[in-house]
């Protein structure tokens, strides 16, 4: 059942997602280390705070060490994946954004008038989303009139009823961005989250998501280097739960009916996002962002 969906034991119930933060500062750290930046967020740096701001451009902060580089990079190209991916879709005619486990994006809040006549939904458990609001009001970013606010506890109801009480349309096509989610939810949680978009959206609908190949698919490195990753969420109470094989998966999101599934690895992915660098920036292990339409 979809009441599994973003929840499954990845928060306490009064507790804010730390691996929000620590995605966030990844994100404010791309914006001051990395030149020029891949995607522009102005709003990267304020949201995390000023103290949270002063470690990371004095280098005290592991965000702004040498070796988060990698993981620095997947952040910041999702994110660019993301927003790409709704531009093409506003193109297209489709006016509904849907943030799965928001956390602390900031594309609601910097989009501007291209973007005017696309309504927002924000969905996040109700903790990690009260934090955010009480984020953007203490560092006094406005909150545009097209962004809505959906709070969800998935203990107790669906993503269905949560975008019902928001006032989403299902008549309409949305694009939906699950950014940083999947690995912390149980395998039957994410298939039944893209069960529920593929059987209740009309056709044009599209997910993007990131997710993680199994341990045993990666290289000596970059084993070492996810099992030191393993260890920081899990210390913060948001431990790994899902892996997923390439193909595997995109033959079971066509068994639920998608029309197109596209998948993105590094070597696709490093050419369109990080090519002519001088600065060396790139992914460097096995990232996978993955694009579904209805």
């Amino acid at each position: 059942m979809t009441a599994e969906i973003l929840a499954q034991g990845l928060m306490e119930a009064l507790t804010p997602s730390r691996t929000a933060q620590g995605a966030a500062m990844h994100r404010a750290a791309h914006q001051l280390l990395d030149t020029p930046p891949l995607f522009v967020d102005p709003l990267a740096v304020r949201i995390i705070g000023p103290e949270a701001e002063r470690e990371l451009r004095g280098g005290t902060d592991w965000h702004a060490r040498d070796r988060a580089g990698g993981l620095r990079a997947f952040i910041a190209m999702r994110s660019r994946f993301a927003e790409d991916g709704l531009s093409s879709a506003v193109a297209r005619g489709i006016r509904q954004y849907v943030l799965l486990g928001a956390g602390l994006d900031t594309f609601a809040y910097r989009a501007g008038d291209d973007f005017s006549g696309v309504t927002i939904f924000e969905i996040d458990h109700p903790a990690t989303q009260a934090w955010k609001r009480a984020r953007l009001e203490e560092f006094a970013i406005p909150i545009p009139s097209n962004v809505i606010y959906a709070p969800v506890n998935f203990e107790s109801e669906t993503l269905g009823e949560g975008l019902a009480r928001a006032g989403f349309d299902f008549s309409r096509p949305a694009f939906f961005a699950w950014l940083g989610v999947t690995p912390y939810l149980s395998r039957n949680a994410v298939m039944e989250t893209l069960k529920f978009i593929a059987s209740s959206m009309p056709e044009g609908s599209e997910i993007m998501f990131d997710y993680a190949q199994p341990v045993g698919a990666l290289d000596a490195s970059q084993r070492a280097n996810f099992e030191a990753m393993a260890e920081r969420v899990a210390a913060a109470g948001e431990p790994f739960k899902s892996f997923f094989e390439p193909d595997t998966l995109v033959r079971d999101l066509r068994a639920l009916g998608f029309s197109s599934v596209e998948d993105f690895d590094a070597s696709a992915l490093n050419p369109r996002y990080f090519a002519n660098r001088a600065d060396g920036l790139k992914l460097r292990g096995r990232a996978h962002v993955l694009k579904a339409r209805v």
